[in-house]
């Protein structure tokens, strides 16, 4: 992909994005400077996992290699090009967040930037808590005083925890998390509404179902599961197969967070208090859910990957994990009806464009 080095729209506005650097906010970040936004990104680029895949994907948005060697070297930095700034900085450093609200002037936010993982939270907790919620506190703060037209942040599917109702709807109830993960994200959306009641910042929190495509997460199953085959190692399947999620293509992801971020919320009239609705408020607030809304068996996920790659994968079968669910599915009708969006790549198309990328990325 050739760098996009165009100069942003006058009239345009610039949009601030955090997590630039990751999966889903790199693949967003080509959407906005397409579409002429100049985009401030925010990313610390952390070793959760590896950074060299964070670094590429910056020198895909435009960067040289001598730009990510330089970050490599320093805690902060700032890389400017005609539509695109970016500060290696932490979310809970709040003099910092703030001073580049002061110099950059966001009138959008989208923030994407987390401490990802349901697993990961068991072992090192502290993580979501600095960034999850401290550093989302320092984007409300920042959006108080810096009045933004719209904050668009994620949220994730785990947040439906242990309902079991399926498909997963934004009217049900998310009060039993099953990991620190979901909890830190049930949190987000409680810390918007409240920022949103009381100082009118128009909130939009989108919980995101099982995210896949070209330049993923490499703690994601489609990850482990094409580098273990390629490499002849065994995957572990849990909950011995018998799962299903909704996997849901990035291209999707990035059309649905597009189409939010420019439908800006407004109060409900018809928010009754003795009958609350948990989607919306009488604040400028609205959730939405973003997936395929067809659930599809992990073997059958990985019979895809062994189609492409023309191998047969070698399984444990394993029992269910802690913080993990059997299933989910998401009810899209809310976000439809909103922005007029379903997703409509399916796997067998997703898993397919992965695995290209994967072994063009790495080698054969």
């Amino acid at each position: 992909m050739m760098p996009n080095t165009k100069q942003a729209v006058p009239g345009k506005p610039a949009v601030l994005l955090s997590g630039i650097a990751g999966f889903i906010g790199f693949h967003f970040a080509r959407r906005l400077m397409a579409e002429g936004h100049r985009v401030i990104g925010i990313d610390n680029v952390n070793d959760y996992y590896d950074v060299e895949l964070k670094y590429a994907r910056l020198r895909q948005l435009g960067f040289s290699e001598a730009d990510t060697d330089q970050l490599r070297l320093k805690a902060e930095a700032k890389l400017e090009m005609a539509n695109l700034v970016f500060y290696k900085a932490d979310l809970q450093d709040r003099e910092q967040i703030a001073e580049i609200f002061t110099n950059e002037k966001p009138q959008l936010v989208v923030h994407l930037a987390a401490q990802a993982g349901v697993r990961y939270s068991l072992e090192n907790p502290w993580a979501y808590m600095d960034s999850n919620i401290l550093g989302f506190m320092n984007i409300l703060e920042n959006c108080r005083r810096h009045p933004v037209r719209h904050l668009v942040y994620a949220s994730s599917s785990s947040v439906y925890g242990g309902n079991q109702t399926q498909p997963f709807s934004v009217r049900h109830n998310v009060d039993h998390p099953l990991s620190l993960y979901a909890a830190s994200k049930k949190a987000n959306e409680l810390m918007a509404h409240s920022y949103s009641h009381l100082f009118r910042i128009p909130t939009t929190g989108l919980r995101f179902f099982t995210v896949y495509g070209p330049w993923g997460r490499p703690d994601m199953a489609l990850f482990i599961f094409t580098k273990k085959i390629m490499s002849g190692e065994a995957i572990e399947v849990y909950n011995f197969g018998n799962m299903k999620r909704d996997f849901t293509y990035i291209d999707d992801i990035v059309e649905g967070v597009w189409r939010v971020m420019n439908r800006i919320p407004e109060s409900d009239p018809d928010w009754d208090g003795r009958n609350p609705d948990p989607a919306s408020a009488a604040a400028p607030y609205r959730l939405f859910n973003i997936g395929n809304h067809r659930p599809v068996d992990l073997l059958h996920f990985i019979g895809l990957i062994e189609k492409k790659l023309g191998r047969e994968a070698k399984k444990i079968l394993l029992p269910l994990q802690p913080g993990d669910v059997k299933e989910t599915c998401a009810d899209i009708e809310d976000l439809h009806r909103h922005v007029g969006f379903a997703p409509t790549i399916p796997v067998e198309t997703g898993v397919a464009r992965f695995v290209e990328w994967y072994t063009a990325y790495y080698g054969k």
